[in-house]
């Protein structure tokens, strides 16, 4: 007698809805064919939204533009939900009309600061007073700088390296003293609370808190004085912690360099002044600590991050670069990587209940399926018992002759990974930080654009003696609860950032006709491949029709995995050639198409296109 298994599948329904969680929805009007009609049907930008049904006397003038609607409700036997207009955002694909949008739709605050807000900002002038110094230690003399991004105006971090009397290192971390200017409960306070982060698009910055604060009173700018919080070390020559200390302070920076900038001053050995000295002992000692931490299992993942170029003028994207990355990029991750480590660990051991932390899980074993297959497609092993197990494999998968390759493999991992969060202690046993390979993190570095920091930074300070408590700091339910929103606020800057990469892509191929682009395989599906074009930084999908009389032949491998079109089998990672252009036949939704070229495959690859010559760029009168 056979066995019959039933597996039951979890089931419910519905039984009330206690609250509609409905908000005004950004899109474009779809006007009725019908003469003098004013019902019209709206079209949200996000797909996931029905259309909407709304009543308007103003259609022809709407025709075009952005517009908002909000849902009144559903009737039963409707096919679409009834709304109204609530207000014009502007025309569909001008660059102000669209950036709205895209903050809309992720729920990105980004209103004026209020006049409530605004009365808690120091009156100005502002300068630091005989009553600051006291509560404060005075490094003012020490040779601190700064290293960040070109353009950089809300500098969070600045360092300094020099050697002590006993031959060992001094080596300070010095964080912009947000907390000193926002009190906890204040308008200024909750309003950075519920922002929570600053948001980066292309071309425009929305800050957590009002410009006085981020560009200027708390930014550590060079040649001036500002407050400081400090974290300072003694080391020896092998980068080990020998002695930690933690103290507000007052500072002067010496310079506000770019990485371009401080790299070149580490490299020319013609400079020998204060600041490149104190550069080149710091960067000496992060390749240490970094090399430690790839020892420990922390992971060195690859994503491709772009940088336009802006037309002063237009302000349209002129150029499109994948952003190089240094080592005085990772002279300065090294040592805030190091700094929220060892605040991390001060403020549990002072506040085991109530410290807010941040954690990475370690990915379910199921996400590292694709990535093990890729490997394999290729002959190669990766290994993923641990964080240690992986970055060792990956750091010994190469193929001959593809040195591209293990860039590639290292964005696929990167894909693979959980989404790191802020939690506070009281409330979770699991801190482990899986991608640094660390037992207990936290943010510190970074309070002019994150809250998480200031909360931080307010713990050390209670934890140091420099600052007193109040009741919100100390209740894990509440540090809970604002961990929660961190996390969202934090997710939607995210994709606010990618929607507005994205955005600007198009702009930038939008007058480019066709253009011919080499790219590599990171994704099969049973009907397209996924490309990346690193020379850009971009990806896009090279869908096959693979139905009618008039479809391809296609076969999914799922196992490989592969796509095989007519007689070529595609694999990840493989290299080919596709056209790139701008589909803009939908306004709302414009977005980049990709067409195979290479390998040529009779009635599926397109013909190459012709290529424009270029106008010659006038020489310049030196």
């Amino acid at each position: 007698m056979s066995a019959v298994f039933v597996f039951l599948k979890p089931t419910g329904k519905v039984v009330g809805i206690i609250k509609r969680n409905w908000r005004p929805f950004c899109g474009m009007l779809n006007v009725s064919q019908i003469k003098e009609s004013t019902r019209h049907l709206f079209t949200p930008a996000d797909r996931r939204i029905p259309r909407i049904r709304i009543e308007t006397r103003q259609a022809s003038t709407l025709a075009g533009q952005r517009i908002m609607v909000a849902i009144d409700g559903w009737p039963k036997h409707s096919r679409y939900p009834n709304g109204h207009f609530v207000r014009s955002l502007g025309s569909a694909g001008d660059k102000e009309t669209e950036t709205e949008v895209l903050l809309l739709e992720h729920d990105v605050p980004h209103q004026a600061f209020s006049q409530a807000v605004l009365s808690f900002l120091p009156k100005m002038p502002w300068t630091i007073t005989p009553e600051d110094m006291v509560k404060r230690e005075d490094l003012r003399q020490l040779t601190v700088c700064s290293v960040d991004p070109p353009g950089c105006t809300d500098i969070d971090d600045a360092l300094h390296c020099r050697e002590l009397d006993n031959g060992n290192f001094e080596v300070g971390v010095h964080i912009a003293d947000v907390s000193h200017f926002i009190r906890p409960g204040n308008a200024l306070d909750k309003e950075a609370a519920n922002r929570g982060t600053t948001v980066y698009l292309c071309g425009r910055r929305i800050d957590m808190v009002p410009e006085l604060l981020s560009s200027n009173l708390c930014s550590l700018r060079s040649n001036v004085e500002r407050m400081a919080f400090s974290c300072i070390w003694e080391m020896n020559h092998n980068a080990e912690i020998l002695k930690t200390r933690f103290t507000k302070s007052v500072i002067n920076s010496k310079a506000s360099l770019t990485y371009a900038e401080a790299q070149m001053r580490i490299d020319d050995t013609s400079m020998n002044d204060d600041i490149t000295k104190s550069l080149r002992g710091l960067n000496k000692l992060a390749k240490i600590l970094k090399r430690r931490r790839i020892e420990n299992g922390a992971l060195t993942l690859s994503s491709l991050e772009v940088r336009f170029h802006i037309d002063s003028e237009t302000h349209d994207p002129i150029d499109l670069q994948t952003k190089e990355l240094m080592e005085t990029n990772s002279m300065v991750e090294e040592f805030m990587l190091l700094a929220n480590i060892s605040v991390a660990q001060k403020i549990y051991d002072e506040f085991s209940e109530c410290a807010l932390l941040r954690k990475h899980p370690a990915p379910p074993p199921s996400n590292y399926d694709i990535l093990i297959k890729a490997a394999k497609s290729k002959g190669l092993e990766i290994h993923t018992d641990s964080a240690k197990a992986l970055a060792d494999s990956l750091d010994v998968a190469k193929v001959d002759g593809f040195s591209y390759f293990n860039t590639l493999l290292r964005i696929l991992a990167t894909r693979c990974m959980m989404q790191a969060v802020y939690f506070c202690s009281g409330m979770d046993s699991d801190f482990h930080h899986y991608g640094l390979a660390s037992s207990i993190y936290t943010h510190f570095t970074s309070p002019i654009r994150r809250y998480s920091d200031i909360i931080v930074h307010r713990l050390l300070a209670v934890a140091i003696g420099a600052d007193s408590t109040y009741p919100d700091l100390m209740d894990k339910h509440k540090q809970s609860a604002l961990c929660n929103n961190l996390n969202y606020r934090h997710k939607m800057a995210q994709y606010a950032q990618r929607a507005s990469v994205a955005f600007h892509t198009q702009l930038f191929f939008k007058n480019r006709g066709i253009l011919n682009e080499e790219g590599f395989i990171l994704f099969v599906r049973k009907n397209a491949i996924i490309v990346l074009i690193p020379k850009f930084g971009l990806e896009g999908t090279v869908f096959f029709d693979g139905k009618g009389k008039t479809g391809v032949n296609l076969r999914f491998d799922e196992e490989v995995p592969s796509l095989t079109v007519e007689q070529h089998t595609f694999h990840m990672f493989d290299k080919v050639n596709v056209t790139i252009s701008l589909d803009d036949s939908n306004i709302q939704h414009q977005k980049i198409r990709m067409a195979l070229l290479e390998p040529v495959i009779p009635g599926v690859s397109v013909p190459a296109p012709e290529v424009e010559p270029q106008p010659k760029k006038p020489k310049l009168d030196r």
